[in-house]
């Protein structure tokens, strides 16, 4: 291998007569006078005898073909493989000529694929195209993962891709980007896992109910048992909101999450919260208003300066209770009012204020992973809540120990959301938006942090976008967010270009740890989400389940009389729970006849069913 054509300071050509070319692999230039640098194929390509002399795509033009020739390749009978090499960094002066071109061995180029130690960093994948160099790999970086490619498990064959955790203080924040189906969803499984290994404490919001880690991968082996590293609760279920603990502006941010708020209800809001209410005071007291309102202070005042005649002493209290709103406020508007009780009754529907969240709290202590479940506005709720109250906390037990002064501990911790557009979007308020931008901006002088995954990378707040030093870019497919990839990452031209046709599983990884972009495929996980069954298969399975129930039944009353089906539909109903008719029960047979489960005898009668 040897450098080829027009050289210049940061990209030359490479050719071979044996050796094919794969995108991204490292190549050392055998050039002292710039001291042998190295770089990464970016684009390849192959030249042989079968195609045209006159055909130009590409790399290979007429000035090139004439240099290969001039260095001894044989253009009309060698086939010719071709790379452009990007220099890591820039030469001083243009390569030379015709200089050696070899593969690094791992010592040479660690400085550029690791970063952090093994038992120490989360190891997350394999970097593509580094497979040449295993036979070199240290003991302590070899055989730390397996791959699931093609269907098939195989170990280790590369440098492994190694996260160092620590540098998280100084190159904060994490970014999962990719469309649907692109390995996102499994990428995330993976570093969560890694998390757990290493007992960083972490808080995941999971809208779609897949983030369990209690069954291992069916090819998983002998693996960490994390079924007793996480814990899973449910808003309203497990946990849920202290009311009493809000501000008058939390109450307003989750009331605004149910639904938003116009000005006058903000206002509303403003006027009849009082500090440490609880829940049903404050609801107690915005029912009564909305009562008095709609009396009208007319009505009040004549049932009480009438004395109440006719009313118990329990309803000339209530009345008593409507003019001292009514004086304090009178003014609401009535249709606000309303409001405010329709959004605070949809969130004490939900269970929100049932619980509070001590349970994630305790499991953050004790470095765990806490998967928080619900619907997606529930979550998009209770997180401004849940993350806004761990983030004081931590902060204020880092101010306090800069002071000197006493506190309690709080744990340095993680943020990790799925659907992350949901909960920061670009130009639209979101509940937990506050906080998650506050986090990204602040987080890392106090120890949280974030890992944000989506699918639209477009779609979420850009404050945020930009601080996520590390992303992993998953195979993307809309146009808008490839360009709000480019436009975030060290993604060259050709790596954005192929972002479109990525394998599921493979990535890009964009990180100012690296300094350079580094192509991964994400190891095999240990364990599986509880969707993995296809929903056809799923269908499949209950149908036979329905036909087997079914076939149960009908063998009693086997062989069972066209004529007898109107005597038996009773009875069979009760014993299915169905609601057939006789048509419908004939129609089965006939289905089930013509699957062979069934066989039908046809007589003069009457046909006869008969189960196989």
């Amino acid at each position: 291998m040897q450098i080829v054509g027009v050289t210049t300071q940061q990209e030359v050509y490479i050719a071979s007569k044996d050796r094919k070319f794969r995108i991204n692999e490292i190549f050392l230039i055998e050039d002292e006078t710039v001291a042998s640098p190295m770089g990464e194929v970016v684009e390849t390509f192959s030249y042989n005898r079968f195609i045209p002399m006159g055909f130009e795509q590409g790399m290979m033009d007429q000035g090139l073909r004439q240099a290969l020739e001039q260095i001894g390749y044989d253009i009309g009978a060698d086939d010719i493989h071709l790379a452009k090499l990007r220099l890591f960094e820039e030469a001083v002066h243009p390569i030379q000529t015709g200089a050696g071109v070899r593969p690094p061995v791992f010592d040479e180029v660690k400085h550029l694929l690791i970063r952090g130690e093994a038992d120490s960093g989360l190891v997350l994948g394999e970097i593509r195209s580094t497979d040449h160099m295993h036979h070199t790999l240290p003991e302590a970086f070899d055989g730390l993962l397996e791959v699931l490619e093609h269907g098939e498990v195989r170990p280790q064959h590369g440098a492994p891709l190694l996260y160092d955790i620590q540098s998280m203080q100084q190159y904060p924040h994490i970014g999962i980007f990719g469309g649907s189906g692109s390995g996102k969803s499994f990428g995330m499984r993976v570093m969560l896992e890694e998390l757990m290994k290493l007992d960083i404490p972490t808080l995941v919001f999971d809208p779609h109910f897949e983030m369990s880690f209690s069954d291992a991968a069916p090819s998983a082996g002998d693996v960490k048992d994390y079924s007793q590293a996480f814990t899973a609760v449910q808003v309203g279920q497990d946990v849920g909101v202290d009311f009493t603990a809000l501000s008058t502006r939390d109450v307003e941010r989750l009331l605004a999450a149910a639904s938003p708020l116009s000005e006058s209800m903000a206002n509303v809001v403003q006027s009849l919260h009082k500090r440490k209410d609880s829940h049903a005071s404050f609801a107690d007291r915005i029912s009564n208003t909305a009562d008095a309102l709609e009396l009208g202070k007319h009505r009040v005042e004549s049932v009480l300066t009438s004395n109440g005649e006719g009313l118990s002493k329990e309803e000339f209290e209530r009345y008593d209770t409507y003019r001292k709103l009514l004086d304090q406020f009178g003014s609401l508007p009535p249709a606000s009012v309303k409001g405010i009780q329709w959004r605070l009754g949809r969130l004490a529907q939900a269970g929100l204020f049932q619980h509070n969240i001590q349970a994630v709290e305790n499991a953050l202590y004790a470095g765990k992973l806490v998967v928080i479940q619900g619907s997606s506005w529930l979550l998009q709720v209770f997180a401004s809540y849940v993350t806004s109250t761990l983030y004081n906390k931590r902060r204020t037990y880092r101010d306090a120990k800069l002071k000197g002064e006493a506190a309690n501990f709080f744990p340095p911790f993680i943020v990790a959301t799925d659907e992350a557009h949901n909960f920061a979007p670009k130009g639209m308020e979101a509940p937990s938006k506050p906080t998650l931008k506050e986090i990204a901006q602040e987080g890392r002088k106090y120890g949280a942090f974030l890992i944000m995954a989506t699918q639209r990378p477009t779609l979420l707040d850009e404050t945020i976008t930009a601080q996520l030093n590390t992303k992993f870019v998953f195979r993307t497919v809309r146009g808008t967010d490839i360009q709000t990839i480019k436009e975030e990452t060290d993604l060259t031209a050709e790596e954005s270009q192929r972002l479109p046709y990525l394998r599921s599983g493979d990535a890009f990884v964009s990180s100012a740890l690296f300094g350079r972009t580094i192509p991964t495929r994400i190891r095999m996980a240990h364990t599986t989400t509880p969707h993995v069954q296809n929903p056809f298969d799923e269908l499949k399975e209950m149908k036979q389940a329905e036909d087997g129930a079914f076939l149960d039944v009908i063998r009693d009353y086997s062989p069972l009389s066209e004529s007898d089906l109107m005597a038996k539909l009773s009875d069979i109903n009760g014993r299915l729970g169905t609601s057939y008719t006789v048509n419908d029960l004939k129609d089965e047979l006939e289905r089930l006849e013509q699957q062979g489960k069934v066989k039908k005898q046809i007589s003069p009668f009457a046909s006869l069913y008969t189960v196989t």
